[in-house]
């Protein structure tokens, strides 16, 4: 059994990767992928990692855990997500790194089925707009925690990478940019779910309709229905051409209200997380997917 951990980040997915897949949940079945709802596993989940502490799962637990999850007669692989896999939000910048916890989670999870194989996918955001939308989602009593001792200049997504790597050394990891995700949507879709790309999937444009206009959604599936798509490079282009005209400003533009937070290093930032991503394609063992 193949198993699909969909493990965040935080402010980069809000559930959307789970209900895009969930809008397939035939033909996934066909293809011999399971896709359980969030209710039924996250609890039970939490209940084994704590249960384990750590330790590996033995055969009948881990037997147990999949007949729970499993309806599918011929299932060869099961997709779990939830953005608290890493750990809760205020704990995002715990001890002033970018998530702390990856290496010992990651490394709980694999031991949750240690016989089968396991994969890690992730959503990553700059660092220059992470921290202000972390901000917003704790809660009051929680911000001092989140943001003590944080240097946002010393987060680098690629330390995070490498613990996890170091930690569970066996399984893949793919991630990919927040930022490019409505442009390579339907590749993160067949990836998790470890489909062949011909394999056609809905919901590929459903990230793509949460920053563009009305209008622009309907000339644009207008287009892909009369002018054929023959590559994945073709179809990015042609996606990027219309969100460039038909892109809603209040999506797609945010307004950053953390005090010291100043255009400077906003720019900094950004500039640090594009060198950060060249040194995650140097990382064996992880794909990350870019425009």
């Amino acid at each position: 059994m193949k198993f699909s951990f969909h493990i965040g980040a935080h402010c980069t997915d809000d559930e959307q990767l789970l209900r895009s897949l969930l809008k397939n949940a035939g033909l996934l079945a066909e293809e011999g992928v399971c896709v359980p709802g969030p209710s039924r596993y996250r609890g039970i989940l939490a209940d084994a990692l704590n249960k384990l502490n750590g330790e590996k799962a033995d055969l009948d637990t881990q037997e147990m855990l999949i007949e729970h999850f499993v309806d599918l007669e011929n299932a060869d692989r099961i997709i779990f997500g939830h953005e608290n896999f890493l750990g809760a939000p205020f704990r995002a910048l715990e001890g002033g790194m970018l998530y702390p916890l990856a290496e010992r989670n990651t490394m709980r999870l694999r031991n949750l089925f240690p016989m089968h194989q396991v994969e890690f996918f992730m959503g990553m955001r700059d660092i220059a707009t992470l921290i202000p939308a972390l901000a917003a989602k704790v809660p009051e009593d929680r911000l001092a925690q989140l943001l003590n001792g944080v240097d946002p200049r010393q987060l680098y997504w690629s330390d995070t990478l490498h613990a996890m790597r170091e930690a569970t050394p066996d399984c893949p990891i793919t991630v990919w940019c927040n930022e490019d995700t409505p442009l390579v949507w339907p590749e993160i879709l067949h990836e998790v779910t470890g489909l062949d790309p011909h394999v056609r999937l809905q919901g590929g444009l459903d990230v793509l309709h949460q920053i563009m206009a009305k209008e622009g959604m309907q000339r644009l599936k207008a287009y892909l229905d009369t002018h054929p798509i023959h590559n994945e490079i073709q179809r990015r282009r042609v996606l990027a051409a219309f969100l460039d005209k038909f892109a809603l400003d209040d999506e797609v533009n945010e307004e950053i209200t953390l005090p010291g937070w100043t255009e400077d290093l906003m720019e900094e930032l950004s500039q640090t997380y594009d060198e950060d991503m060249r040194e995650i394609k140097s990382i064996s063992g992880v794909s990350l997917i870019s425009v």
